[in-house]
Formats: C-alpha cells, sequence, structure tokens
C-alpha cells in the first residue's frame, strides 16, 4: 500500500503544478497546443524519473557540499539524451518546444525530487516517485494544453475544428494563468467538498457511538 501511494501522489494530493506548484514556466509556455504539452510533458517525465533513479543509486557516494552541481550533471545527462533523441525523431515538435526543452534542466520539479526524495530514499521508491510526479506533470500540462488549443484555436491537436469563433487570448500567455487558476480552484473546490464529507461521516459515526453506548446504560 506505501509502495502504490508513492506512486499516486504525485497525481492528486501532491501534484507538482496544482499542488506543490513548482516548474510553471514550461508548463504556462508550451501548452498552447495539446501536442506541445504531451511532447513536454513526456520529456520531463523521462529526466525525472531517470535521474530520480541515478541520484538514489549514487546517493551514498556523493559529498553533501557538492550534490546539487552532481544532481545538475546527472539530469543534463538526461536532458541532452531526451534533446538529441526528440531533435532525430520528431524535429517539427522538437523546433517548436525550442529553448525549454534543454531548460528542462533548472526545472524545479526535477531538481526538486532529487533533492527531497531521491537522495534520501531507496532506488525503487524513487523510481515510483519519478514515475508518479511525471505522470502527475504530464497529466496536467497535457489537460491544459488540450482546454487552451480548444478554446483559443478551436482544435484538438491540430485536428477535428470544435469552434469556429474561439477566443485566441487562450492561447495567448493570459489564457495560461486563466486556465491553471480555473484548475486549481477545480482541484480545491474538490478537496474542500471531499474534507466536509469525510468530517460529516466522522461526526455520524460519533453520534451512531454515543447512541448506542446510551441505549446499552
Amino acid at each position: 500500500m506505501k509502495k502504490l501511494n508513492i506512486l499516486t501522489n504525485g497525481l492528486i494530493r501532491e501534484n507538482p503544478v496544482l499542488v506543490l506548484m513548482i516548474g510553471l514556466c514550461p508548463l504556462l509556455a508550451v501548452s498552447n497546443t495539446a501536442i506541445n504539452a504531451l511532447g513536454m510533458g513526456i520529456a520531463a517525465a523521462f529526466v525525472l524519473t531517470c535521474s530520480n533513479v541515478v541520484i538514489s543509486l549514487i546517493r551514498k557516494v556523493i559529498p553533501d557540499q557538492i550534490r546539487i552541481p552532481v544532481f545538475i550533471v546527472v539530469i543534463s545527462t538526461f536532458v541532452t539524451i531526451i534533446d538529441l533523441v526528440m531533435a532525430a525523431y520528431v524535429p517539427p515538435l522538437h523546433k517548436s518546444l525550442g529553448i525549454f526543452v534543454p531548460l528542462i534542466v533548472v526545472n524545479c520539479i526535477i531538481l526538486g525530487r532529487g533533492e527531497a526524495y531521491a537522495f534520501r530514499n531507496k532506488v525503487f521508491d524513487a523510481l515510483l516517485d519519478g514515475l508518479g510526479m511525471g505522470a502527475g506533470f504530464t497529466l496536467v500540462i497535457v489537460l491544459i494544453g488540450i482546454i487552451r488549443e480548444v478554446s483559443g484555436n478551436g482544435t484538438i491537436f491540430g485536428m477535428a475544428r470544435f469552434i469556429s469563433q474561439p477566443a485566441m487570448i487562450m492561447i495567448l500567455p493570459p489564457g495560461a494563468f486563466i486556465t491553471i487558476g480555473f484548475l486549481m480552484g477545480l482541484l480545491n473546490w474538490y478537496k474542500n467538498r471531499k474534507t466536509v464529507s469525510t468530517n460529516q461521516s466522522n461526526k455520524d459515526i460519533e453520534l451512531d457511538n454515543e447512541a448506542e453506548s446510551g441505549g446499552q446504560g
């Protein structure tokens, strides 16, 4: 159960975007279309997962004084790999994402998880954390990309026009802030509603227990 929690934490409870609010720069910059968002999500998830595993593997031999430079070297290695692979096999997407692929090196999500989790936990746990956080980031950035593309351009993944008169602002920078604000509000509403429901259930259980105790007395 603990392993499952590590894997699923990044989806909702500790989602890096909607809860921890880190790594927003590339998310806001490239999420104007669903395909760009998917490409960035996959790239970031790959780097995050691989970096977590390597950092966890070598954590006992890294001196504390130089751990951050070592983290950056590890992360930059996997960023270089994904950058070259994208340039070779999906050049239009690579060109569209531009400088934001190399900038994954300084993405707060990846460096933060390396420091806060992978450096302090076993390899398998670090792998699960990387997969969960990567999936959470990818899920949110793709969702934002779909919302912005549909409402701002009327298409989805560049196909099937849904809206004849889209709102152009949604594919511009303000549209990114509007969308992420809406999703954060929706998540907070869901969490508050769940909390109220849980509290009410606990109160009902307490009342039932008191009634049973009174009846027995």
